[in-house]
């Protein structure tokens, strides 16, 4: 699945992922961010109010091999956020109660379904955190290739 661009040499920054919760969307945008771009990039994500990462986040990464167990569930670190170099709003709770991301940083928003409020059988809600992660994925390809024609 994150493949190709994941071995080119891109510039070096850092990029934080914000969603309510830091529990599965940022959580798996962190884990495949890392894989594709590399250890040029140092990549952080972090919640408005941080709830633990969730077992099924966890689950669908292993299905594509990134294994995302030892990632903690975080509040914003103001520190972080002021030297970002890309700050990424994967819902619109982050998008509009985070704090303003510093001058010069690039924002991104990702207005992407919480898979986590998901109601249904297990599959059901598998589903919806595979959709979330091939999403982000196909989104993470499409940044990493605009990185690296930057560079």
């Amino acid at each position: 699945m994150a493949q190709a661009v994941a071995r080119r040499r891109l510039p070096a920054g850092t990029i934080l992922f914000l969603c309510t919760g830091n529990s599965a969307r940022s959580q798996m945008a962190e884990g495949l961010a890392r894989h594709l771009l590399g250890p040029r990039w140092e990549v952080h994500s972090a919640g408005v109010e941080p709830k633990g990462v969730h077992p099924l986040a966890v689950r669908v990464m292993d299905e594509i091999g990134i294994d995302i167990r030892g990632h903690t569930s975080k509040a914003i670190d103001p520190a972080l956020l002021a030297r970002a170099d890309w700050v990424i709003t994967l819902c619109g709770d982050a998008r509009d109660r985070c704090p303003t991301p510093p001058p010069g940083a690039r924002h991104r928003h990702w207005d992407l379904e919480d898979p986590a409020r998901v109601q249904g059988s297990e599959v059901q809600r598998l589903e919806a955190f595979r959709r979330v992660r091939d999403e982000l994925a196909r989104r993470l390809r499409e940044l990493a290739r605009e990185l690296q024609d930057e560079g």
